[in-house]
């Protein structure tokens, strides 16, 4: 009897520590460098930001956000809200169509905020007609005037990808 209770005890820790896939956190980067440089507006690519149900009710704060491949290639939108209106508020999904350089798979995405009220953004998609759709799950508060975000890149292409 003890054999039994104690491999049924085995088979509950292993059945209850499955692995799971861990979805890493936003990093600020603090030596992040828009490419200014970049005017081609050659591809068109289509941002929907979902703002989380604990977010303040809306942000009048300034929100930029840059995106790119490991090749150089980015996208950045200097300003995305409405500073006439009410932006981001809270449960619902604003989208975006911008225009910028043709990428390869986008690799990293990252936002910035300046402002007082605070903005907390559950997921960023973006999708292109030539890459593949990608997601990228924020789900935390986004510090003020500070590039946060992701990159997916390989380190090989790390200094590429932060121009």
């Amino acid at each position: 009897m003890k054999a039994v209770v104690f491999l049924l005890s085995l088979l509950l820790i292993f059945a209850s520590s499955e692995a799971r896939p861990i979805e890493p956190l936003p990093q600020p980067h603090r030596s992040f460098k828009v490419n200014a440089t970049q005017n081609d507006r050659s591809c068109s690519y289509t941002v929907d930001i979902r703002t989380s149900c604990s977010s303040t009710r809306y942000t009048r704060d300034q929100i930029s956000l840059a995106f790119g491949d490991a090749y150089g290639n980015q996208v950045y939108a200097p300003r995305l809200d409405d500073p006439y209106s009410r932006t981001f508020e809270s449960c619902s999904t604003d989208t975006y169509t911008l225009y910028g350089p043709c990428t390869y798979q986008i690799c990293y995405l990252y936002l910035y905020r300046s402002g007082y009220d605070g903005w907390k953004p559950e997921s960023v998609t973006v999708y292109g007609y030539y890459t593949r759709s990608i997601t990228f799950y924020y789900n935390t508060w986004i510090p003020d005037d500070i590039w946060y975000g992701f990159n997916y890149c390989n380190a090989a292409s790390d200094s590429k990808s932060a121009m």
